[in-house]
């Protein structure tokens, strides 16, 4: 007869599970670990410490890898803030203007070292020349084509430096189409057809070509000019020092001044004339004039219009001490040598130091200062100056 099968039932088959997981329980588990280490090599012994740590609550671990993050976010934290430090202040440092410096003992000074005698022309272009150095190797360089701070991140100095920039456009425009040349059927000098489009390259370009490097080759064309121009042997080129050449440079310089100063009277906002003009009606006289729409500079364009106003002062300042040496005999028959020096007085009124740490601009009469009407006053003084000037050259 078959032995009995007999049914445990639900209840007993759960006693047996429940006493298999409690002697799971009692085994220790290092013991598994201890004896996985005979059966694997020596490299793999930190991967089974890691996930020892890890069955254990692996707090060691992270608790190590957390403390060795705090470092270095801190070294990074310390290195940023000295880095702006050192950008702030090299900012400071590179937003102060260059000083003036007497053209007459430049002059003599470049004439004694090159062992010429200074001929007529000699103080217009060495004048250049020291205004094209200036403007690369003043405190910070070239500053209008920085890609990094604490360059990147100014726009005063870029603003002076392209006011400085225009007048040297300008006056090498002047000096090749004018100044160098008997009459307009005459050659170009060919130092001269170099500079002039070498100081017309793009202002901001960073590199391929860097626009240092273009001012410079323009700057060395300049010094090659006055080379052949002092040359004792016989001068292989020429300035005429005429007073059509410099009525023709004065037209120019008129209608920049004239824009300029009206730029820095509309921080105040002025009423635009043309568009006043434009609603007087001719058949009704009596009839009051429609004004025109208020034109106002932006107030995040005031300081830099008016620090190109500056840079602008600057650059006319030496080019007038310049042309009173070179043109004196041209002024003096013209009996022009008073506008030349009011000019100049205006000039170096604008160039007075700045005590305020930022662009003033109050309402004209109001409490507070207002540095554009300020500027514009000095340059429209200026300009009346030359429009002075230019009607004693036209006569004959």
């Amino acid at each position: 007869m078959p032995p009995a099968i007999t049914w445990a039932g639900p209840a007993r088959w759960e006693t047996r599970q429940l006493k298999s997981l409690a002697a799971l329980q009692k085994t220790d588990k290092s013991f598994i670990f201890e004896t996985g280490f005979r059966f694997i090599g020596k490299g793999q012994a930190h991967m089974f410490n890691r996930l020892k740590s890890a069955f254990s609550g692996g707090s060691g671990y992270q608790s190590s890898s957390a403390s060795s993050g705090r470092p270095i976010g801190k070294i990074v934290i310390a290195l940023v803030l000295i880095y702006l430090l050192v950008t702030i202040i090299l900012g400071m440092i590179w937003s102060s203007e260059p000083d003036t410096f007497s053209v007459r003992e430049h002059t003599r000074t470049v004439a004694q070292e090159m062992g010429r005698e200074p001929v007529s022309g000699f103080a217009t272009t060495a004048t250049m020349i020291r205004i094209g150095e200036t403007l690369l190797d003043k405190p910070g360089g070239y500053i209008s084509n920085d890609i990094f701070p604490p360059g990147l991140w100014m726009d005063n100095m870029p603003a002076w430096e392209y006011g400085v920039l225009v007048q040297l456009r300008d006056l090498s425009r002047a000096l090749r189409q004018g100044m160098s040349r008997s009459q307009s059927q005459s050659a170009e000098d060919p130092d001269l057809t170099v500079a002039e489009p070498q100081f017309h390259f793009n202002s901001d370009s960073w590199a391929l070509p860097s626009t240092e490097g273009e001012y410079r080759r323009g700057i060395r064309a300049l010094e090659s000019y006055l080379e052949r121009l002092s040359d004792p042997a016989g001068p292989q080129a020429h300035f005429y020092a005429r007073a059509d050449n410099l009525n023709n440079w004065l037209a120019d310089l008129e209608t920049r001044l004239g824009s300029l100063s009206r730029t820095l009277s509309e921080s105040v906002g002025k009423p635009e004339v043309t568009e006043a003009l434009a609603g007087v009606d001719d058949l009704d006289p009596l009839q009051e004039e429609e004004r025109g729409a208020d034109i106002k500079t932006p107030w995040t364009q005031i300081d830099n219009v008016f620090y190109e106003a500056r840079g602008t002062s600057w650059a006319l300042l030496h080019i007038f001490r310049a042309i009173e040496v070179d043109f004196r005999k041209v002024l003096a028959d013209k009996n022009a040598q008073a506008s030349v020096r009011q000019i100049i007085i205006e000039l170096e009124e604008s160039q007075a130091q700045m005590w305020s740490p930022v662009i003033l601009n109050g309402s004209g009469f109001g409490v507070l200062a207002n540095h554009s009407l300020t500027m514009a006053a000095y340059l429209a003084r200026a300009n009346s100056a030359i429009t002075d000037l230019r009607e004693l050259l036209s006569q004959g």
